[in-house]
């Protein structure tokens, strides 16, 4: 199959398979005119890193995963232990969002929004010189 083949098939753009080839997560075949040529193997592999990215795993991590998935004899502690620590950060950023979010509803909800010069909202975007 070819790159625009794959491409539907995994609903992954040309581009990025191109990219996952130059680093080495698949390796597809090449034709005597050096076209590319993908088995059903490199699909999977391919729909695997989409769904994996999909999820938010870094491209190390989809490596790892990639070589796990591959390795028959792997022990699922360790693909427990890759997507614990990407479990771990998300909730990490999702933390810090809603801090986020929560110090702009306090901004919003302080601010009158009529024709009146002050405004909350900036005062809390100037912030403090002693803290960040």
């Amino acid at each position: 199959m070819n790159i625009g083949d794959v491409s539907e098939r995994t609903g992954l753009p040309a581009k990025t398979i191109r990219y996952y080839e130059d680093i080495g997560l698949v390796t597809p075949q090449r034709s005597a005119n050096g076209y590319r040529v993908f088995r059903d193997n490199d699909a999977h592999k391919l729909a695997f890193l989409g769904r994996a990215r999909a999820l938010g795993f870094s491209i190390e991590d989809c490596r790892n995963l990639l070589a796990l998935w591959e390795d028959r004899s792997r022990a699922s502690a360790d693909v427990r232990a890759i997507a614990k620590g990407h479990l771990e950060a998300i909730e990490v950023k999702i933390a810090g969002l809603e801090a986020m979010r929560d110090t702009l509803a306090d901004l919003v909800r302080d601010c009158a929004g009529d024709n009146r010069p002050d405004c909350p909202i900036l005062n809390g975007l100037e912030g403090d010189m002693e803290s960040p």
